[in-house]
């Protein structure tokens, strides 16, 4: 189903001119109402008439989360507070917390643009949806809420955790989309399992994950488990939240709103535009917010875009599921590690969970990673030979896929910490 055919199905010509002209509006607009961007503008030595359509992106200046922490809370902001009728945060946890605002349009957005997206995947009027996403600050609740909403479907907003309800919420109210992360769709599925349920006899056909990198062995081992069509959202709350991007029901690349979100793709490295087609960090511009416009963010997502018609008949421009972030990437003894890297290699091993965690540590001069494994019940084995054979195996097939030695240490089933949320993956003992 396409939830709005003439924006989601436009040339590439119209969608041309409709950025251009969403661009040279909000170019003027944040220039007289943003004095950071202003300034920024006028070192570069621009001022809005120099934008004359979205080919001139390249010449205005990037914005990170940072810009967003050093004017904390509300200096970006390019409305009045009195027109601000909501305000989303992130949690904080590595400095000051990014503080976004919506006006009432840019809920409307909001709600559109999740609405094509879980439409795109497949749900409709007739489902309905559990959002296992958390509300509050986080975007992601309320955001799946207000898209589903929007398209007619029966909403249960349970919010995330409280694994247990959940599971009696799927069976009792019979649940048919299902939106959490993806870490925590396989952590309700060994629940249900453990609960004496099969999860294949709920009545769910759809589950719509995102809100943390996930790789295509995940997808199937959650569709397997679940018995549903796993499909990839995007979002990110300084760009809207979810609803940025999303899969259709062919998952061939996440569809982005490019009416509304300008992508780029980038070398994280020398900032420079990258060829089409090539991987690098996406960037977006967003062209109609009010609140919040925001100029080439860079989101540090690494990525590549496909312009080709999808066989859906969208055509908007496709993203690849992202293969990490910039600033997650791991630099063990001078190689690229990506947490992505290690979990396709241990979904596609038989005797492992798909839980694991990685501790990076430094012994002297040299990094150290170790990665722990759960392995699976009936594969762990008191037999001390047994096991250092499933370390070996494990051990050769991760370093082959990631070029740099690694330790191995298998742990019992349920021993990693569970997430109800983004799951950690990571321990840097570097840092400490």
């Amino acid at each position: 189903m396409i939830w709005n055919e003439p924006q989601e199905c436009m040339s590439r010509d119209e969608m041309h001119k409709i950025q251009s002209e969403r661009l040279k509006d909000m170019v003027t607009r944040i220039y007289h109402n943003v004095p950071f961007y202003r300034k920024k503008m006028q070192g570069l030595g621009l001022e809005p008439g120099d934008i004359c359509s979205v080919d001139d992106l390249v010449k205005l200046p990037y914005t990170t989360k940072q810009d967003l922490r050093d004017n904390y809370p509300f200096g970006l902001f390019a409305v009045p507070k009195s027109e601000i009728v909501r305000v989303h945060a992130s949690s904080g946890t590595t400095g000051k917390p990014t503080v976004v605002g919506y006006t009432r349009k840019d809920v409307e957005t909001f709600s559109e643009v999740v609405a094509r997206s879980i439409s795109a995947a497949g749900a409709t009027n007739h489902d309905i949806i559990q959002v296992a996403y958390g509300y509050g600050l986080f975007t992601g609740g309320l955001g799946l809420h207000y898209g589903a909403e929007r398209i007619g479907a029966t909403v249960v907003p349970i919010s995330g955790g409280n694994t247990a309800k959940q599971i009696q919420l799927l069976q009792d109210f019979g649940s048919t989309v299902l939106a959490c992360t993806p870490s925590y769709a396989l952590y309700l599925a060994e629940a249900m399992v453990e609960a004496g349920i099969d999860p294949k006899s709920l009545p769910l056909r759809l589950g719509i994950f995102g809100a943390e990198p996930w790789t295509e062995e995940m997808r199937k081992a959650i569709e397997s488990s679940l018995d549903i069509k796993a499909i990839d959202i995007f979002g990110l709350s300084e760009i809207i939240g979810p609803g940025v991007s999303c899969e259709c029901e062919y998952q061939n690349g996440l569809h982005i709103m490019e009416d509304h979100f300008v992508p780029e793709i980038i070398d994280p490295n020398s900032l420079e535009p990258i060829t089409k087609g090539n991987t690098g960090e996406l960037v977006f511009t967003t062209v109609t917010k009010e609140a919040l416009p925001l100029l080439r963010y860079r989101t540090r997502d690494l990525t590549s875009l496909d312009y080709e018609p999808c066989q859906c008949g969208r055509t908007t421009v496709r993203m690849h599921k992202c293969t990490g972030r910039s600033d997650d990437m791991l630099i063990i003894r001078g190689v690229n590690v990506f947490p992505s890297q290690v979990e396709s290699v241990l979904l596609e091993l038989r005797e492992t969970m798909p839980h694991y965690l990685l501790i990076v540590d430094r012994v002297g001069a040299l990094d150290t990673l170790e990665i722990q494994v759960e392995v699976d019940d009936q594969y762990f084995s008191d037999e001390i030979v047994k096991l250092d054979a499933l370390s070996k195996k494990i051990k050769h097939a991760v370093e082959s896929v990631l070029g740099v030695s690694v330790k191995i240490k298998l742990v019992e089933h349920k021993t990693i910490q569970r997430s109800e949320g983004k799951a950690q993956r990571i321990i840097d003992k570097r840092k400490i």
